[in-house]
């Protein structure tokens, strides 16, 4: 590798980790804002987007302008293609938890309403994954990356399991249905965040050891 192309590997590097940073900690303020009925909490990660978005963009353009000027190869190549997937996972969450911060808004200006399925449970698991997913891209471990695609089954289930609750409680509670509605689509954002830490832990084993495993992670659960 070249000397500039490594200046320039290394820069993508640290700002797709900035990236990280700003996505986990935007994820944590949306779940939080939840808990708390927290509607400033909400509105301040609503209005932090476009900052996420500007640096999905900077990536993005460092990223193509690294191919024109170096045309990388093998490992190198690999890594600036994986940077560029893992770079729009990272924007997805941003904007997920967005959406998750929207219906927090929301439900803070509404009467309290029983929760039908461990919000909790749901919104660590899918913390943790993405703090595993960010992990294995730091220290390009495989392994890490492993256990998060290994537990995506598990928030997939109480996604599932949330639809009958929510059924159940607009039934027992039709009074309450909107901010029920709100509540399964809070579910729904948390489910597909699990999705995205799971692409980028699939993205960290393909640029550590060139194997793609979508469709196909069974085999490393």
């Amino acid at each position: 590798m070249s000397v500039h192309l490594k200046r320039e590997v290394d820069k993508i590097k640290q700002m797709l980790l900035t990236l990280c940073s700003q996505v986990e900690e935007q994820f944590w303020q949306a779940v939080k804002a939840i808990q708390q009925r927290d509607s400033a909490l909400a509105r301040q990660v609503i209005e932090s987007d476009a900052r996420i978005d500007q640096m999905e963009v900077d990536v993005e353009e460092e990223c193509l302008k690294t191919l024109a000027l170096y045309q990388p190869v093998a490992i190198d190549l690999r890594f600036i293609i994986t940077a560029l997937k893992i770079n729009n996972d990272l924007e997805r969450i941003g904007d997920l938890s967005v959406n998750i911060a929207e219906r927090a808004e929301f439900l803070a200006s509404q009467e309290p309403v029983a929760v039908p399925f461990d919000f909790e449970a749901m919104a660590g698991k899918a913390q943790a994954m993405v703090r595993l997913s960010i992990d294995a891209l730091v220290n390009m471990d495989c392994h890490l990356a492993q256990q998060v695609c290994g537990r995506d089954d598990e928030v997939d289930r109480i996604n599932k399991e949330m639809y009958d609750s929510v059924k159940q409680s607009i039934l027992k509670n039709p009074e309450q249905i909107e901010s029920l509605i709100h509540l399964l689509s809070v579910s729904r954002h948390l489910e597909r965040i699990a999705d995205h830490a799971t692409n980028i832990a699939e993205d960290v084993i393909y640029m550590a050891e060139g194997h793609i495993i979508r469709h196909k992670t069974e085999e490393y659960q």
